[in-house]
């Protein structure tokens, strides 16, 4: 009899890796965020129907197609031995979330950037918008519902952006839409849902079909083989995402139709935001936190592509909003191609010197440390050299002088 060999993660996904010519992958995810991530799995070997059809065809065949077809079988069954030793093998721990916020997300990438997932990107900008101190906690581990990013507060399970945010209105009291009429509640809402279910669909074919190669590069894997296995999570991602997309109707467009799609739904968000410093006025409301995360992988995630092109060229005051958050809510994240363009004039070359991101074991807004660990107070309205973050640290005028030189 023949036997395949897999990699099952509970109500997430069964990868089957022995299959000598094709690698196939089952998935059963939400739509919010597609999870590609195969944490909390266990190998598995399972009978193949059809054995004697198998043979015969094996049979048929020369003996160093045989041998070619019986190696690659061991290589994908030895992928399914490092994946499950890299990624799978993980003790279950016990986390204390009493009167603390657990955030369950995604490993950050190696390019500063703190995710690559535009909706944990977005879960922890609003934390900090709320400052409300929490714990990050980067296990991969997938909540009952198969999604990422999730909470655990007071031993609760919470997971789904919009739930958890819901969650902790009502046990917490945060509400940073508390400024909001009825009429701006119901816009943020609108944008909220055309952002999430239209524009991610756009930019994650950009991340993790068109840009692949790029992405590749920026996942954070490590060990034995991590190329080969990053190679095989990208490219698992990306069947998925191209799957998915046809499902939502979005792929089943041609590229150059989707990207017409994209273009419109972000001169949408710049002619919204104008010349306000957030999208509903001066105050930071919840809608921020959703376009900032999903604006922010155009702005630092998609080298070279249209997405970004357009972010920095024409739609530049989408640029500006992007950096205003970055410097107000993330005072310790840089980039390495951080463009001076963006920079106030006071800035001296000491401030540029950058460190990594850190991970912190607790985070909140209004203390935050330095690479030392030394704690630095900042008001709500400077980053952490001291500088303003108001609309003149990016003035227009220096983008027009810039664009002049070029």
């Amino acid at each position: 009899m023949l036997w395949g060999v897999g990699l099952a993660a509970p109500r997430s996904c069964v990868a089957d890796l022995s299959r000598n010519r094709s690698l196939s992958l089952g998935w059963c995810a939400g739509p919010e965020e597609p999870p590609p991530a195969f944490y909390g799995g266990e190998i598995v070997a399972f009978p193949l129907s059809g054995g004697g059809g198998t043979m015969a065809a094996l049979g048929s065949d020369s003996w160093w197609k045989k041998t070619l077809y019986l190696t690659g079988g061991a290589l994908l069954a030895a992928a399914a031995y490092l994946l499950h030793e890299l990624l799978a093998i993980r003790k279950e721990e016990e986390l204390d979330s009493k009167d603390a916020i657990i955030l369950h997300q995604f490993s950050r990438p190696r390019n500063g950037v703190p995710s690559l997932s535009p909706f944990c990107l977005k879960m922890e900008t609003y934390l900090r918008m709320a400052d409300l101190p929490y714990q990050n906690y980067f296990d991969g581990k997938l909540s009952p519902q198969g999604k990422m990013p999730w909470i655990e507060y007071n031993h609760k399970k919470v997971s789904g952006t919009e739930f958890i945010i819901d969650f902790l209105e009502e046990k917490l009291g945060v509400n940073l839409n508390k400024h909001l009429g009825p009429h701006e509640r119901a816009v943020s809402r609108a944008v909220t849902k055309m952002v999430e279910e239209h524009l991610y669909w756009t930019l994650a074919y950009c991340q993790w079909v068109e840009n692949l190669h790029e992405t590749q590069k920026m996942v954070s894997l490590f060990g034995p083989f991590s190329d080969l296995l990053k190679w095989i999570f990208c490219h698992l991602t990306k069947g998925i995402v191209k799957r998915e997309m046809y499902g939502h109707g979005i792929g089943r467009f041609s590229e150059e139709e989707m990207y017409t799609l994209m273009e419109k739904d972000m001169r949408t968000l710049a002619g919204l935001l104008g010349d306000k410093k957030y999208i509903m006025g001066s105050t930071v409301s919840t809608v921020d936190a959703t376009v900032f995360g999903h604006l922010a992988q155009a702005m630092w995630t998609l080298p070279g592509t249209r997405p970004e092109k357009l972010i920095k060229g024409e739609l530049i005051n989408l640029a500006m909003y992007c950096e205003r958050i970055r410097r107000k809510f993330w005072p310790e994240w840089h980039h390495d191609d951080d463009n001076t363009l963006y920079e106030s004039e006071e800035s001296s070359e000491a401030s540029k010197t950058y460190s990594p991101l850190q991970d912190f074991s607790f985070y909140s807004r209004t203390e935050t440390f330095d690479e030392e660990g030394n704690s630095i107070s900042q008001t709500p309205d400077t980053d952490y050299t001291g500088h303003s973050l108001f609309d003149s640290d990016v003035d227009m005028d220096e983008y027009r002088d810039h664009e002049q030189y070029k």
